[in-house]
């Protein structure tokens, strides 16, 4: 059966599951998506996809699909969240592809927040759309693990294989039994995790070593990265390791011990360890920060 499907997608990973929709010529009714994601909006436009751009809280997002007689949404990495109206206007059932292993994980970038917090795995999981983010019952999902070199952009690129795989895996399902047979999510075991922006990336040096490697690593570009100050001057960091270089208990926490500027590299002393820190070049006052650099 070819449902009428409705998707809303938005970057890389939106843009990989319309790719293989309309590959497989499944049929669109709409797509909802942001300005930013022009992918996407190039590959509608090449296929004569209608669009819906922005962010869907309106009463006229819900009234077009309702219109459109749409059988199944599917949110695929979206930006917005999905008002209630919209979820109801599917006359089958509204699914969302969430970048975790629900129920933990809840919220945003849930990929980026396992890797701060040491976790073995992440994954994907697909999901009913319920009133309550990602708090609905399971239709599959599948784990991939985190590895100690893994960053935030690496499991994405996980995510990218197991995406296409799970919206085939969703659509079988679908056709063999429309809303029956998932799993409902045991809600006293839900994590919940907030949305990041460019300034939670400060590092602070009194954390443990593991803490600062992984909250560096889940940053790491094309992210914007974790970051501390100078005198004032901004400095962005893009791995950490644990050296074996001395020091003494007694010195504050974010004492730079060594620096190697010819290949961008500090050596900064945390609460139980000094931490070799590779950094990328500074966007403003660069030669400023190299000189107060060099005098340490």
């Amino acid at each position: 059966m070819n449902y009428r499907l409705c998707i809303l997608a938005s970057g890389g990973l939106g843009f990989l599951c319309l790719e293989w929709l309309i590959n497989n010529n499944y049929k669109i009714s709409k797509v909802f998506t942001d300005k930013s994601s022009i992918s996407i909006l190039r590959i509608c436009k090449k296929n004569g996809i209608s669009t819906y751009i922005g962010n869907p809280r309106k009463e006229r997002a819900s009234n077009e699909v309702k219109k459109l007689e749409v059988d199944v949404i599917i949110s695929l990495n979206y930006l917005y969240l999905i008002p209630e109206t919209l979820i109801k206007s599917a006359k089958i059932c509204a699914v969302n592809f969430h970048g975790s292993l629900l129920p933990k994980y809840r919220g945003r970038t849930p990929h980026v927040w396992a890797i701060i917090n040491g976790e073995k795995y992440s994954g994907v999981t697909v999901h009913l759309i319920e009133k309550e983010v990602d708090s609905g019952p399971i239709i599959c999902q599948e784990k991939v693990e985190i590895y100690t070199y893994d960053t935030g952009a690496s499991i994405l690129k996980k995510f990218s294989v197991l995406y296409p795989k799970l919206l085939k895996n969703l659509l079988e399902k679908l056709v063999l039994k429309p809303i029956e047979g998932f799993k409902v999510q045991n809600h006293e075991n839900a994590t919940y995790f907030g949305k990041r922006t460019p300034q939670d990336g400060l590092i602070n040096w009194s954390w443990h070593a593991n803490r600062i490697i992984n909250w560096i690593r889940a940053q790491s570009p094309p992210y914007p990265g974790a970051f501390s100050f100078l005198e004032g001057y901004k400095i962005t960091f893009i791995s950490a390791v644990k050296s074996n270089i001395g020091f003494d208990s007694d010195m504050p926490d974010g004492t730079i011990l060594k620096n190697l500027p010819l290949v961008n590299k500090l050596f900064v002393k945390c609460p139980n360890h000094v931490l070799e820190l590779k950094y990328i070049d500074f966007d403003e006052s660069k030669e400023i920060l190299k000189e107060k650099l060099l005098l340490r």
